[in-house]
């Protein structure tokens, strides 16, 4: 973790019962979901494709990237990330709220963890919200 004061923004959202976050600075956009259509990919948590606004953004199961067991529903939203090399859509259940916070909410994430998808947790007052590594999840991890 870096060692700086900057205060961090996250969009905080729920997937099954857990709350998770991503920094606001690669979230592009938050959609209404919508079926993306199927397309085989080397990637098991790739369920398809959307057309958005002329171009095509793959779209992940992000419960499925994270091995937690939620169910796709009318209600849920697309994350639309950003990344240099990409721009992906990632399903949610829902998104809670941005919040910004400072570096000494945010604890290394135990080492019995994926780190590679994980990069920290927040305490935020009474909750722990996993803070994801946006990378991985812009690359399918």
């Amino acid at each position: 973790m870096s060692q700086d004061t900057q205060p961090r923004q996250l969009v905080i959202f729920t997937l099954g019962l857990e709350q998770y976050a991503l920094p606001i600075g690669r979230v592009q956009e938050i959609i209404r979901y919508q079926q993306p259509r199927s397309l085989v990919s080397d990637h098991s948590s790739v369920c398809g494709v959307i057309k958005l606004r002329g171009q095509i953004v793959p779209v992940h199961d992000l419960a499925a990237l994270l091995a937690i067991d939620a169910q796709t529903a009318e209600t849920d939203k697309i994350m639309v990330l950003e990344s240099e090399e990409q721009t992906v859509g990632v399903i949610v259940d829902s998104v809670d709220e941005v919040l910004t916070i400072s570096e000494n909410q945010l604890e290394r994430a135990p080492a019995t963890t994926d780190t590679a998808l994980i990069e920290s947790i927040a305490k935020i007052g009474e909750r722990l919200v996993v803070l994801l590594n946006a990378d991985a999840v812009t690359a399918g991890a």
